[in-house]
């Protein structure tokens, strides 16, 4: 009887211990409240360059301080500040080519086509190298010109030195000692008073004297009024001069001492603490903006630094705190940033929490970046030191404004894209005589580039301009926010954006006589060039894959819409009629490669940056190692034959595809090779992309859609919604299984995942919603189907 019963009671614990364990893997009951591990970049002496400052910004006003000890020089942006102006340059006359472009493609004339594209069918004037078109530009350069008490060394290094930049909390700061006096800065863009904040302080009364002063390198007109400097001016616009007008005032405000006027400086004189107040402006869609800045700097000047701070770290972390990341147990904390980066590149293992912090940097710099209702992040975020910014600091629409957006609906900043959208909407109008001028077709189109003046037309060179990818690609970026929120009335507002695209693509394709499919033409894929089977190159042709693949997807897409908001019937039968005739999503070549084009050209360069033809891979849904593996397969030899190089953003590209393809140790050695250290700033087409000391992405020079794309891989490598179901570690490398924790990813039909794990396999998981609903998810390699918990 007691035998029985014990085995009775062994039973039952095993029953309650099975039932218990199920319960934790499936309901885990945690509440995301921010990254409890303290991220920051940090060093131990101040920024020799700009690629070792640290940049801030809250969404419109940018700051990137370098902690000078006898001069400072923080570097001062605002995102809409741009020079160039509105311009038509549709060449109307150019469909008139449009058959004979047609007929030379057709009859394998690609260089002739191209020649006539060059001479008849790009955009008139300059394009991108004109002044009309305009760059993103610095706003200006805020001096400061210490001098120490008893300290005549000009080169002082000061004892104790340390800079760096939290981002859990977005303030930098920097402090040492000189002859005994601690001296503390701190630097924060502000998330409350839209102005930027610079406090300097000294553990000793009246030790601070310096002066202040606010340059440009053109086009600007310095004063003092009142005890505060403004810089203002008006940028080129292309035509007269008179392009956009901008504001800068800096007003600072003592803690004992006094403020004598210098000439265009003003100096400070044995202070206790000052507080520099930083207000910036453009008349960039704001007439009012003189006004605006004065408003912003007046309620900032009434409240104490303290207040100032504690509003600014309460509206960083309202978007901030939404997720969590730990992985492993080692932070590598210990070494000076730069150190840090190097030691990683060399012995990643050593350090695995330093994927935490790059991925958290990249979460960071998009609440830096971006806010509803203004500008999305350009080539360089909102960061520049030059007038004159590389590739114009503009949006390049083959593959970078793009990335720029793919961390931010899994990383939990969902409203991050609505910028992108915003730009988007300002394209239409001139993207629709665009179609007409170029190809005499419905709706609307962008070609490769584009400016805050909404250009749509092709570039200024056949052999990169006429890529019409970019409408379609951007609309890929415009639904993937409504995927993750099923926001109908989101929706709404962008139905007629991609429909306006799928009209295009569905008047201007035509019938290919070899095969029957309907293709574009002309088109190119982007940026890439093969050979001729008479030994000359080319890059114009017809129906590259990743056209195909856009087109498919964006069909595929509006007609789901229109179905969603019972809408449009004709036009959804009429693409639904289309989708049979559209050329397969990939074909493999002979060497088993997925081809680039509709012929299997020869490639000019078999490590080319670009690698368009997996579109369909990444950043859409069209290829799965479960769904096509065939496809998938060629995809994998893709890759292999283009190596793991190239500039930044392109081995960000390469990450992201070999985690689709669930191959989680060669996604690693892609981030590995993403944080090579690197200090080159030359333009850069090929191999050499890394990272520089400060974080930022190399391409070089610094191009911030490595840092996004980076981060999205990151977070493709530890989970996946995109195929239909919520894929739990899908790609994660050896170095992260022994341990780790996410709070607060999510995934595809607005849901809110946790998760833990541990030797690489899953031990517990929560998925919430607003409302519950039935969701499949892959845990361990199971396929499972439960119900969502209420978020």
């Amino acid at each position: 009887m007691m035998i029985r019963r014990r085995v009775h009671l062994a039973v039952l614990f095993t029953v309650l211990y099975l039932f218990l364990a199920a319960w934790a893997l499936t309901a885990l009951p945690v509440v995301c409240s921010g990254q409890t591990m303290p991220l920051r970049i940090w060093y131990d002496k101040p920024a020799a360059v700009w690629e070792e400052t640290l940049p801030l910004g809250n969404g419109r006003l940018g700051m990137m301080p370098g902690g000078g000890i006898r001069q400072e020089k923080i570097v001062l942006n605002d995102i809409t500040l741009w020079s160039g102006s509105p311009q038509d340059a549709n060449n109307y006359n150019a469909y008139r080519h449009l058959p004979e472009i047609r007929r030379l493609l057709s009859e394998g004339k690609n260089d002739e086509a191209q020649k006539l594209i060059d001479e008849s069918f790009i955009c008139t004037g300059k394009g991108s190298g004109g002044a009309e078109w305009g760059c993103f530009q610095v706003l200006g350069n805020l001096q400061l010109n210490f001098s120490y008490k008893n300290a005549g060394d000009p080169a002082l290094k000061g004892d104790h030195y340390k800079r760096e930049l939290s981002i859990n909390k977005a303030i930098a700061s920097c402090s040492f000692s000189v002859n005994g006096v601690k001296y503390k800065r701190e630097y924060f863009t502000s998330f409350g008073d839209d102005v930027s904040i610079v406090r300097l302080s000294a553990d000793k009364p009246g030790q601070l004297n310096f002066t202040v002063s606010l340059t440009r390198p053109e086009r600007s007109e310095t004063q003092i009024i009142q005890n505060t400097l403004q810089l203002s001016g008006q940028l080129d616009n292309g035509k007269d001069g008179g392009g956009m007008k901008y504001l800068a005032r800096v007003k600072p405000i003592l803690h004992g001492g006094k403020i004598i006027s210098q000439g265009d400086s003003l100096r400070i004189v044995n202070a206790d603490a000052v507080m520099l107040i930083i207000g910036a402006g453009t008349d960039y869609k704001d007439p009012a903006f003189i006004q605006k800045v004065q408003r912003e700097m007046q309620k900032a000047s009434v409240k104490t630094y303290q207040v100032q701070q504690k509003q600014h770290i309460a509206g960083f972390q309202k978007l901030f705190n939404r997720l969590s990341l730990t992985i492993g147990n080692t932070t590598g904390d210990s070494l000076p940033t730069g150190r840090r980066i190097s030691r990683f590149h060399n012995d990643p293992g050593s350090d695995t929490g330093f994927p935490v912090l790059f991925y958290q940097f990249g979460r960071y710099l998009s609440i830096s970046s971006t806010r509803v209702g203004l500008l999305p992040p350009n080539l360089q975020g909102l960061w520049a030191n030059q007038v004159h910014t590389p590739w114009n600091g503009d949006y390049h629409l083959d593959v970078n404004v793009q990335m720029n957006h793919w961390p931010v609906e899994e990383a939990n900043l969902s409203e991050l894209n609505l910028p992108l959208k915003d730009l988007v909407q300002g394209m239409v109008e001139n993207g629709a005589k665009t179609a007409k001028a170029y190809y005499n077709a419905d709706g609307w189109v962008a070609h490769v580039i584009t400016n805050v003046w909404g250009f749509t037309e092709p570039g200024e060179s056949a052999s990169w301009g006429i890529t019409k990818a970019g409408s379609g690609w951007l609309c890929n970026n415009l639904w993937m926010h409504y995927a993750y929120t099923n926001d109908k009335e989101y929706l709404k507002s962008i139905y007629s954006i991609i429909k306006g695209s799928a009209q295009f693509y569905n008047s201007m394709l035509i019938k290919d006589d070899r095969t029957g499919w309907l293709v574009t033409s002309p088109s190119s894929s982007p940026e890439n060039t093969f050979y001729l089977p008479n030994g000359k190159t080319a890059s114009v042709c017809i129906g590259p894959t990743i056209d195909n693949q856009i087109v498919r997807e964006l069909f595929t897409n509006v007609i789901r819409a229109s179905e969603i908001l019972n809408m449009d019937v004709t036009f959804r039968k009429e693409l639904q009629e289309k989708l049979p005739r559209l050329p397969p999503v990939g074909r493999i070549a002979a060497d088993g490669r997925l081809m680039e084009w509709m012929e299997d050209y020869k490639e000019t360069d078999l490590q080319h940056r670009h690698i368009s033809h997996l579109y369909g891979l990444y950043p859409a849904s069209l290829i799965t190692p479960d769904g096509t593996p065939e496809l998938a397969e060629a995809c994998r030899k893709s890759l292999n034959v283009r190596g793991d190089d190239g500039p930044g953003w392109s081995i960000a590209y390469k990450l992201l595809f070999w985690a689709r393809l669930h191959d989680g140790n060669r996604a690693f050695k892609l981030y590995k090779e993403l944080m090579k250290p690197t200090l080159k700033t030359g333009i850069n087409y090929g191999a050499g992309g890394g990272i520089y000391p400060n974080l930022l992405s190399a391409g070089p020079p610094f191009q911030i859609d490595g840092n996004f794309g980076g981060a999205a891989g990151i977070g493709e490598m530890l989970m996946q919604s995109h195929a239909g179901y919520i894929d739990l570690l899908p790609a994660i490398p050896d170095e992260w299984k022994v341990q780790g924790e996410v709070k607060g990813f999510k995934a595809e039909g607005n849901f809110t995942v946790d998760f833990k794990w541990r030797n690489g396999a899953v031990t517990s998981y929560r998925v919430a919603s607003e409302v519950p609903g039935k969701i499949k998810v892959k845990v361990n390699g199971v396929m499972k189907e439960i119900l969502s918990v209420k978020l």
